[in-house]
């Protein structure tokens, strides 16, 4: 089988994350985005795209509301959250037939929603990168970690259709790694992310070292440690073995940061959300592992009261409203 050479890319999705793909990938191909808002569109076709932080760059994009005008690209990235999937998927449709999908979000089961609008090879991919997104034209790149990519197992991507995307990646100067099976891997970051997440989006703390601190009874991290172990009881119950253990992610992750300094405090996704009253993407992550939980008949009751807890957020808005 010969593997298609990558030349013009789509990112579908231009948050921090779709950013920071589209600016980079300007740099090794022909790179493109697909957003929802015109205006958005026209500032990305008249200035480019500028990425700050770790690395300078500025890349001439191809922008567009409608995927019809960005004609045939070889590879796209929805890099939406897991909440917007199905409507990216369905504009999607009928278009770029010879590309190959990856999805790249928090949780688990957007590969099974794009596979009902296209027969697309679809790969996995999980990042954890982080970026800022200052304007629509401005990204900063924060945490320059690696994004993990595989072949989705219910699809037909290839794992060397997979390299070739590891590649490109690496070369447009940001990190990736290449597994031949992601699931590992991404359960790895689901249990990292349910807790991280859902407790910052509960306690309203950006993700700083007392979530890794377990030195007396009041700290915040025996709570982390308790939701991550149970997420890894989850998994054990279905015969995944972990790529990485959750919690030592999240210390290395508190202990880094950005830079290095003690000044390290990301917001994660969801308390972002929480914060501007957006749905979350709580059902996709702490919702899935409470779902793995139920039908392998293993108790996770910290799981489920902190998905409740968030889903309680969510619904005050409402409430608030009137």
């Amino acid at each position: 089988m010969t593997i298609k050479p990558i030349k013009r890319t789509c990112v579908a999705g231009a948050g921090a994350i779709g950013s920071l793909f589209a600016c980079h990938l300007g740099g090794v191909a022909e790179s493109t985005v697909l957003v929802r808002r015109q205006g958005h569109a026209d500032q990305l076709n008249q200035h480019g795209l500028r990425s700050s932080g770790k690395m300078e760059r500025h890349s001439r994009i191809v922008a567009s509301t409608d995927p019809a005008d960005l004609g045939d690209v070889d590879l796209v990235i929805i890099a939406t959250k897991a909440s917007d999937v199905e409507d990216t998927a369905r504009r999607l449709a009928g278009h770029f037939r010879d590309a190959v999908v990856m999805t790249v979000q928090n949780g688990l089961g957007c590969e099974e929603v794009v596979a009902k609008y296209g027969d697309w090879p679809i790969v996995s991919a999980v990042t954890f990168m982080s970026g800022n997104r200052h304007s629509d034209i401005h990204v900063e790149y924060e945490l320059d970690t690696a994004t993990w990519m595989g072949p989705w197992a219910k699809g037909t991507a290839t794992f060397e259709q997979v390299r070739l995307i590891e590649q490109l990646i690496e070369q447009s100067g940001l990190k990736a790694r290449a597994f031949p099976d992601l699931l590992p891997a991404q359960w790895s970051k689901l249990i990292f992310n349910a807790a991280v997440n859902s407790i910052s989006a509960v306690t309203d703390l950006p993700h700083v070292k007392a979530f890794a601190r377990r030195e007396v009874l009041t700290d915040l991290g025996h709570l982390v440690f308790a939701m991550m172990d149970e997420g890894k009881r989850v998994a054990e119950a279905q015969g995944i073995v972990l790529f990485e253990d959750p919690w030592e992610m999240n210390v290395e992750a508190t202990s880094h940061g950005q830079t290095g300094n003690d000044d390290y405090a990301h917001a994660p996704s969801m308390l972002e959300d929480v914060r501007a009253k957006r749905p979350t993407e709580v059902d996709w992550i702490a919702g899935a592992i409470v779902r793995a939980a139920m039908a392998a008949g293993v108790p996770a009751p910290i799981s489920e009261t902190m998905y409740r807890l968030v889903k309680a957020r969510e619904a005050s808005w409402k409430l608030n409203q009137h």
